[in-house]
């Protein structure tokens, strides 16, 4: 049974038929019930004495302002810097010669492992050359490179002196840079040469190169990190090489800025038209992804940390850079995909050959490497005994996967919940106050300190235990979650806060238990979930609408064994159409990957004569999408054609959806 399809926890039964007990799970934890309770009712000590685990240059005059609602303040007047509790401090304290980052890369056969100590030559460097090119406290510098430590240095060079960094991912193509660009308006672009993929190369200046002939704003300066063992770019004005630049600079000290200044800006999706920029905070968030190393991942100062994931992404914010080096241990970048750079044995080999304590990673990982090795033929040549603990998060764990995960790893897998926006764990297992890693079937896990959860009702109400309803978290939000979306307080207030007031609304729908464990259990319509990856139906439909061809569109999420979710789009061709079906499908196809990027595995898309919608010309999605699942749809009485339907059916199930659909009434 598909949790997505479950109505009510109450009718969950396990795979073998028994029933699901939920209080089996349930282990009073003292611990963590004190620790809870402290930071809903006492907010300020609870979160004064947290924020001790990292150093301040200047002492807070105020744990907590939360005077203006949605925009709580934390640790107001409180001054620190970045890059000084990521590295610097570790030097000073004698551990400079420890190992911060092991970068992997099996597709070009190298293993790097680089030293705080080293980090800190480089980082001061880097933050020297930047400088001279006029950065300094508030501006914005974009980084667009791969998962190397390059980019780790970017990042904190730029917080070095106070800047605001913001990542693209990758694999995003030259109109997704450029909006960026426009949107930031960066002083200084940080760029690789290159990426690699399985079996070919990512050349990102040719993407940057054409991101700058399109932009509308100032052309900043860029320095390009040439990856010379695998592509070197030609450099074009403007353009200046990393190495060059380090050897003229001179190391630059920390600047210390306000607790409540901002840190990086993250764009949450790609998109072809106003980008969402996520705001996070320097103080809370380096409070809140120190803290939760130990308290919901348990890891100890010497751990070895491997987060599989992107830099582009908000986990490899928290926890690939910024996490692990706050606390002082060795984080893990793995330059590769789980099954094919070269084979599927790579998440086995990197835990043996680097001894890694924990791994965390998006289930599709899990899935892909099941389906390449399911009987573990390549995996159990390598020893898993330096693992403990499995952490998923970013999309639906289906249960026969973890199961075959825990028995493949050998270590418990935990699901934690969170989203781009709060930057670190909503719901977990807080491991570190000594819970047993064991979590009732489906669930995320418990409110972490700190968030206060309640699942609501249309009319605001709140539900009962089983209760399906919208998940929301009660303000004032925790240190480290979205402070605004960048040059928007208006978008801001509308999208997160104006349909429950007093919350946050994370627009993930849920249920709690008795016990108080959470369920997720269906996303936001507007956003479809590729492999862990969120991206927007409105920015696919932008780039099919495009096309001369189409004169409407729709695009929604469909079920896909590895990536959990890949978007399919029906439209409506015009009747003057100059191209056939099969040649418009081609086309959007070619489109989507070079406006949005490989990344959103796009490549289902069919005609329609007509798309349901409303009166007042809304499509309805969500009835399409749950046609595909196979599910009974009521047709509702806003919807101006019902007749439309009929077609729809037939269409998804040539492309293979819908084979077990009623009929919708």
């Amino acid at each position: 049974m598909s949790i997505q399809l479950i109505a009510s926890s109450k009718d969950l039964q396990n795979t073998d038929g028994s029933d699901y007990i939920v209080n089996s799970y349930h282990i009073p934890c003292p611990k963590y019930d004190e620790a809870h309770k402290e930071s809903l009712e006492n907010p300020e000590r609870f979160w004064g004495e947290v924020a001790q685990c990292i150093d301040w240059s200047k002492p807070w005059k105020k744990v907590l302002d939360n005077t203006r609602q949605p925009f709580t303040k934390w640790f107001v007047g409180g001054e620190l810097n970045a890059c000084y509790n990521a590295i610097d401090r570790h030097v000073l304290a004698g551990n400079g010669h420890k190992v911060a980052l092991i970068h992997d890369s099996p597709q070009i056969s190298t293993i790097r492992k680089v030293t705080y100590n080293e980090l800190l030559d480089k980082i001061s460097l880097l933050a020297g050359a930047l400088a001279d090119m006029g950065v300094s406290k508030g501006d914005v510098v974009i980084i667009y490179m791969p998962l190397i430590p390059e980019t780790i240095m970017a990042i904190l060079a730029t917080t070095r002196l106070g800047a605001v960094h913001s990542v693209v991912f990758g694999g995003f193509a030259a109109n997704e840079l450029a909006s960026r660009i426009n949107h930031a308006k960066p002083k200084v672009v940080i760029a690789a040469s290159c990426g690699l993929e399985p079996s070919k190369i990512i050349r990102y200046t040719d993407m940057l190169n054409g991101a700058m002939k399109i932009i509308t704003v100032k052309k900043p300066r860029c320095i390009v990190f040439q990856r010379r063992n695998i592509w070197e770019s030609p450099l074009l004005e403007d353009q200046v090489d990393w190495d060059d630049v380090m050897k003229r600079s001179k190391p630059h000290p920390c600047q210390p800025v306000e607790a409540n200044a901002p840190l990086y800006i993250l764009y949450t999706s790609g998109t072809t038209g106003q980008p969402k920029g996520i705001l996070r905070t320097v103080g809370g968030h380096l409070v809140s992804v120190c803290w939760t190393m130990k308290t919901v991942y348990n890891m100890d100062k010497d751990s070895i940390w491997w987060v599989a994931s992107d830099m582009g992404w908000v986990v490899g914010h928290s926890y690939i850079c910024y996490g692990p080096l706050l606390y002082g241990a060795t984080s893990v970048m793995y330059e590769g995909k789980p099954d094919r750079t070269p084979d599927a044995e790579q998440y086995f080999r990197l835990i043996d050959q680097h001894r890694v304590n924990a791994l965390f990673c998006v289930p599709t990982a899990l899935r892909v490497i099941r389906r390449a090795d399911p009987e573990l033929l390549l995996g159990r040549k390598y020893s898993m005994k330096s693992l403990k603990t499995v952490f998923v998060a970013g999309e639906f764990c289906d249960y026969e996967t973890k199961m075959w995960a825990e028995k493949a790893f050998k270590v418990p897998i935990l699901n934690n919940w969170w989203q781009s926006e709060t930057g670190h764990p909503i719901t977990a297992l807080c491991l570190g106050y000594g819970y047993s890693p064991s979590l009732p079937k489906y669930s995320t896990g418990l409110p972490i300190p700190g968030y206060h959860i309640d699942v609501l009702r249309e009319n605001s109400s709140e539900a009962e235990n089983h209760e399906l309803g919208r998940i929301a978290i009660k303000l004032p939000l925790p240190p480290g979650c979205l402070s605004t979306l960048f040059q928007n307080d208006d978008k801001f207030e509308e999208i997160y806060f104006s349909k429950y007031p007093g919350y946050y609304d994370t627009m993930d729908v849920g249920y709690k238990d008795e016990f108080g464990y959470v369920y997720v259990m269906a996303r936001d319509d507007d956003i479809i979930n590729v492999a862990g990856h969120r991206l927007s139906t409105s920015a696919l439909e932008d780039v099919v609408l495009a096309h001369p061809d189409v004169v409407d569109a729709a695009v929604i999420g469909v079920p896909d064994p590895t990536k959990g979710e890949i978007p399919l789009c029906l439209y409506i061709m015009k009747q003057e159409a100059k191209k056939n079906e099969k040649q418009i499908n081609e086309e959007l196809v070619a489109r989507v990957r070079t406006l949005i990027g490989p990344i959103a595995s796009f490549r289902i898309a069919a005609a329609v004569k007509a798309l349901p919608r409303t009166r007042s010309g809304k499509i309805i999605r969500k009835s399409i999408a749950n046609l595909a699942r196979s599910m009974l749809i009521k047709i509702s009485n806003a919807v101006e054609d019902p007749s439309v339907y009929v077609e729809i059916k037939e269409v998804l199930q040539k492309l293979g959806y819908a084979k077990l659909a009623p009929n919708p009434q």
